[in-house]
């Protein structure tokens, strides 16, 4: 395939983020990295050079260099040829940031989404119930803290009896 001719590509912000949207989450990939809110700003300089900057879910995520690699890829792909990805910890990022329709898509793969946290400046010491994304029971027994990745609990549903990943609100 021949490469797009860069004065002839609009690197217009929007065109990034369509692109970006198309990275599934790969831990998750019913979901994308812009779903889960990882992708905080993208810039075009007035010389053409495309700066994303992101925030993991986890300081210590292990898939943070897939994303890295997979979002400068897909600037690239697009034409550009000077690309910078950045990634950030502040604002650390939450599970509010998730969109409403990321949310269902993680409930129909199976893992219970997380409750929004909410603006307050409080820690809720009740956590929201968590329910069985295959019946929605509420019937659930956590069985572990921490899943295959830190972003998530295993469950099991008493009524079902069907085993779950939940992710936890942060």
């Amino acid at each position: 395939m021949e490469a797009p001719n860069p004065s002839t590509i609009n690197f217009q912000p929007s065109t990034i983020w369509a692109a970006l949207a198309q990275i599934p989450d790969p831990e998750i990939p019913v979901v994308s990295i812009t779903d889960m809110g990882m992708v905080r700003d993208v810039t075009v300089s007035d010389a053409g050079r495309v700066t994303v900057t992101f925030t993991p879910t986890f300081s210590g995520c292990p898939a943070l260099h897939v994303i890295r690699d997979s979002i400068e890829q897909a600037v690239r792909d697009l034409g550009v040829a000077d690309v910078e990805v950045r990634s950030t910890l502040t604002p650390p990022w939450t599970t509010d940031w998730i969109n409403d329709d990321a949310r269902e898509r993680l409930r129909q793969y199976g893992i219970a989404p997380p409750a929004p946290t909410g603006e307050g400046q409080l820690i809720q010491l009740d956590a929201e119930p968590t329910r069985c994304p295959r019946c929605g029971s509420l019937n659930v027994c956590m069985t572990a803290s921490f899943g295959p990745t830190l972003c998530k609990r295993m469950y099991v549903c008493d009524n079902c009896r069907e085993p779950f990943e939940g992710f936890k609100s942060v």
